[in-house]
């Protein structure tokens, strides 16, 4: 590995985010960058989406984790940080904005801006950053560019952005096509994105940062390399830092707490290599501090000062986490004690600062809190990947309390794209959570319907509409506001299939069984008492036996050669199957979570406790009829 020593001026150094609404071209606009200042050899195979290195993103092509990367261009060193579009990863778009110096706002040409957009030009502003404008996706059928650019400045203008925000140059660009160009007709005439690299060095500031004065570095990010340990990555804001260098670390809560950096990176390309200094306006990132927590500051020790960590939105939506009590517990992962999912959710949360952990009245449960169904199901994924056994409770919203006593809960903001024959379908789903629509816009062949619903209301409905509009709809989200509780809102319209007896999964009584709704086990599969196993087409839940056998006799009958066709199972162990089990469930259900499945079950495994339960509860409710 290359070892470094000699210190970058401050005023060579561009600090720039890439931050807009999912699916906008974030990640492919940041790989033409890369490519076309020549970071990789030009017979190099990079492939696309070079920035998601973590296998779930990979696998479902969306940014899940914000990532650094650094750009030479022209005498400039460009640290850029990629951040995700997703809103229920917005917590991690809000902990490293304090890197950057500005913003790359994205808007896609064809869309404009979304709920997301929003959000995080609301953080940017928050945070002072000056902004590039780039109109992405420019080689679209369907792109209206100058549209998409006078929209966003519109939302800029209704933010009250300074006059030096909305005069921000704004670059129409492709990062599928790989070109950009300061208007509409330089664009189509553009070969590359250089245009781009060349707007950042002459548009975004050079950091404010004081090589000279003492060391100073707030840590916005926390990641892991399996030769040299935890690795704490951030901004130096005043000071050097030097490979083998004794400091403080400056604790929120007041606490001093000492600590060395054994070893010291910058970001060359997407690698991380060694140096032996940096200084005051630069991206670093420092091994062996095993105290460290985002939100602290690195200071010298004669000058501790602490900057004031970022203020995180508060969760919207928590789960309950168990350890695992199945019949099949131990049998498909090797960490399944309750000792060992809290510290494993504790250290998340130290990384994570969307999450929330708190205890429960179980030593054996904690409560774990986030941006929404989405971000728990990443976490639920990631540790199942890890070896855990564990199980967790239906999603549910975190209501508030006003000052007068009014219940309040979340109510997000829903923007769904549809052809125009199918709105009335979604508008009637969506009305019937409690949705309140507040605009319909008519754009090519379909219609954007914009609703203000209760957080609750899309816990499920994604599916919901997707089949509705036989996949011909597209469904984001964003929280809006806490506000007045909205009344009931009708759960699952169906019952499920219960396994009444344990055992190996048989053909014959699944086809006698596939008449009665979705099957969700297939033949040979091992399931226990209390196991969901399928989804009823009534109202009602069922107890069926799926192990059951055809039974053996000497007598022969002109049907007892027919053939069994069973209908493919609907599983739930596929890439984002962990987020349908957790919409499909009601309370009364856990999802049961390993490396090798994902099970649906009863809270109460046993037919007659739960009977007994249900009747407990409808006498309490008054409900109870004989």
């Amino acid at each position: 590995m290359t070892t470094t020593t000699a210190l970058r001026d401050p005023a060579k150094i561009r600090n720039v985010a890439i931050i807009a609404h999912v699916d906008h071209g974030k990640t492919s606009l940041v790989d033409r960058l890369l490519k076309d200042a020549h970071v990789f050899r030009d017979n190099q195979a990079m492939g696309e989406f070079i920035m998601d290195r973590h296998d779930i993103e990979k696998e479902r092509g969306i940014t899940i984790f914000s990532k650094a990367c650094a750009i030479e261009w022209k005498g400039t060193r460009i640290n850029i940080i990629d951040t995700p579009g997703h809103a229920d990863f917005g917590g991690e778009v809000e902990r490293v904005l304090r890197m950057a110096d500005a913003a790359l706002i994205l808007v896609c040409a064809s869309d404009g801006p979304m709920p997301q957009t929003r959000f995080v030009l609301r953080k940017a502003l928050a945070q002072g950053l000056k902004l590039v404008i780039v109109v992405n996706k420019c080689d679209r059928k369907d792109a209206r560019p100058h549209e998409a650019a006078q929209e966003l400045l519109g939302l800029l203008i209704d933010m009250e952005a300074p006059e030096d925000v909305i005069d921000a140059p704004i670059i129409y660009a492709s990062g599928r096509e790989g070109k950009a160009g300061t208007t509409v007709e330089d664009f189509e005439q553009a070969t590359d994105v250089s245009v781009l690299l060349d707007t950042i060095v002459a548009s975004v500031p050079p950091p404010n940062a004081d090589p000279k004065a003492p060391l100073q570095m707030a840590v916005s990010q926390i990641d892991w390399d399996d030769y040299v340990g935890r690795i704490t990555v951030g901004k130096i804001t005043r000071g050097t830092i030097r490979a083998g260098q004794s400091f403080v670390l400056a604790k929120p809560d007041g606490r001093i707490v000492p600590g060395e950096c054994k070893k010291l990176f910058h970001f060359e390309g997407l690698a991380r290599v060694e140096q032996e200094t940096a200084a005051a306006g630069d991206l670093v990132a420092l091994a062996g501090i095993d105290e460290v927590d985002i939100g602290d500051t690195i200071c010298a020790p004669e000058a501790v000062a602490p900057i004031p960590p970022v203020k995180v939105d508060a969760p919207t939506v928590s789960m309950r986490f168990s350890a695992t009590d199945s019949p099949f517990r131990g049998k498909e992962g090797d960490k399944i004690t309750s000792r060992q999912l809290r510290e494993r959710l504790y250290r998340e949360a130290k990384a994570n600062v969307a999450l929330r952990i708190s205890d429960t009245d179980s030593m054996d449960s904690l409560e774990v809190a986030g941006r929404g169904v989405l971000h728990l199901g990443i976490l639920v994924e990631e540790m199942r990947r890890e070896g855990y056994e564990f199980q967790v409770s239906r999603p549910k919203v975190i209501e508030q309390v006003s000052p007068t006593g009014e219940r309040l809960e979340p109510i997000e903001i829903c923007v769904v794209d549809v052809i125009e024959q199918y709105q009335g379908k979604v508008i009637e789903i969506l009305g019937g959570r409690r949705g309140e629509i507040k605009s319909m816009h008519k754009h090519g062949t379909t219609v954007r319907l914009e609703f203000l619903i209760p957080a609750r209301g899309l816990i499920g409905v994604r599916s919901r509409i997707l089949n509705a509009t036989c996949g011909e709809a597209t469904f984001v989200h964003q929280f809006q506001e806490y506000g007045p509780w909205r009344g009931p809102i009708p759960g699952r319209n169906t019952g499920v299939l219960i396994a009444s007896d344990p055992g190996k999964v048989r053909t014959f009584a699944l086809d006698a069984l596939q008449d009665r709704g979705t099957l969700f086990v297939e033949a040979t599969d091992e399931v226990y008492v209390g196991q969901i196993v399928g989804q009823h087409v009534r109202i009602e839940d069922i107890d069926v036996n799926v192990c059951k056998e055809k039974a053996l006799t000497n007598m022969r009958a002109a049907s007892s050669d027919r053939k069994m066709v069973v209908a493919p199972a609907r599983t739930f162990d596929h890439d984002g199957g962990v987020e349908e089990a957790l919409e499909f469930i009601e309370d009364d259900e856990l999802v049961e979570v390993t490396p090798k499945s994902v099970r649906m079950r009863k809270k109460i495994l046993d037919e007659k406790k739960r009977r007994r339960e249900k009747t407990k509860e409808k006498m309490r409710d008054g409900t109870f009829v004989d």
